[in-house]
């Protein structure tokens, strides 16, 4: 059955000299729980229109706590799960209590590890034996979504740059490293998806956290998740580089790192298209991208040529493909800043 839609029409007045008033419909008057005397707050939305919030509504934009009831045979990590979803979504306090005279160990030292690796402005505020509380401390102005991008952006660029050092060094030590970066990209990640979640049932928020308007949400959560898989995509290359046991010759580490190189260069691009707003700078980093398929190839080649064992060209193989891989994330990109920045691109 479809939702009766009633339309009012109210005449603006003038009262005094300089106040305007308009009268509200008594029906919704009642339905909110008003009285004479209440206070409503005010919000230009960017078409014009004015949003009416009444304070108790305005009160559940940010949801404030919530309770995980656990017990010693639950799986810690999917607990942590929980957790994670929880703070997404926007709570600020989250409880873990057990029925139990002690929550377990290894469940408390997941959670607290996980907090501290995963959740951005998280803090343990309260530890007894049967409870523990997580606190989101960060408020949204004090980290916008572009400062949370490019934070993940200087980190996966880092990564990337320490993964062609490793390979050309074999130097295992610095691609467990660069694989225990992933983390960190998984934090900044995480809050601005938690940003995102909630702007999109809040105008005041999406200022806050300074985008101009929802539909930019669905965007930045697209760009969000493609630095993500970049990262992923450099720690990638490091599992690989572990596997093998010899590094690669000159030739080959040569039109590997010359594809790094390129693949970064258009990482690079899209961002600086994204951070400026600039049209034509990512129409430019989408057609250059189309020069990965060569790069590609020749490196494939250069490995074809090698005298290497199964398990050592397999690695190689990979290693290109994650190139590859970062190349077209990055395209991605750069096609969202087209989506975003098309109404103010020159005719």
């Amino acid at each position: 059955m479809i939702a009766e839609v009633t339309e009012e029409v109210r005449k603006i007045q003038l009262t005094g000299r300089s106040s305007y008033i308009i009268s509200l419909p008594k029906k919704w008057i009642l339905e909110m729980g008003l009285k004479a005397g209440d206070r409503l707050t005010f919000l230009k939305q960017n078409d014009s229109t004015l949003l009416l919030t009444p304070p108790k509504m305005k009160k559940r934009e940010k949801p404030e706590e919530v309770t995980i009831f656990v017990s010693s045979h639950d799986n810690p990590y999917t607990i942590m799960r929980r957790i994670i979803a929880f703070y997404l979504v926007g709570y600020n306090l989250i409880r873990l209590k057990t029925k139990e005279d002690r929550m377990d160990s290894m469940q408390r030292s997941i959670v607290k590890d996980g907090a501290r690796r995963k959740l951005v402005g998280t803090e343990v505020v309260s530890d007894s034996s049967n409870e523990m509380a997580l606190q989101v401390l960060l408020s949204y102005p004090e980290l916008s979504i572009e400062s949370a991008l490019r934070r993940m952006c200087i980190i996966a660029t880092s990564m990337h740059e320490d993964a062609m050092k490793s390979l050309e060094q074999l130097n295992h030590q610095l691609a467990k490293e660069v694989i225990g970066m992933d983390d960190e990209v998984d934090r900044f990640s995480f809050y601005a998806i938690r940003q995102l979640k909630s702007a999109v049932q809040s105008e005041r928020i999406i200022k806050e956290i300074g985008l101009n308007d929802a539909r930019d949400c669905l965007g930045y959560r697209l760009v969000t998740k493609s630095v993500e898989r970049i990262a992923d995509h450099a720690a990638d290359i490091c599992e690989n580089i572990l596997m093998m046991k010899t590094p690669p010759s000159q030739s080959l580490f040569t039109r590997i790192f010359k594809m790094s190189s390129f693949s970064r260069s258009i990482f690079e691009g899209a961002f600086e298209s994204l951070f400026k707003k600039d049209y034509e700078r990512a129409d430019q980093v989408i057609e250059k991208a189309r020069a990965i398929e060569l790069l590609e190839k020749e490196a494939l080649a250069q490995v074809s040529r090698q005298k290497l064992g199964a398990e050592e060209i397999s690695c190689l193989r990979l290693i290109i493909e994650s190139l590859h891989r970062v190349t077209e994330y990055s395209s991605d990109v750069a096609e969202i800043v087209l989506n975003l920045t098309v109404s103010e691109a020159p005719s």
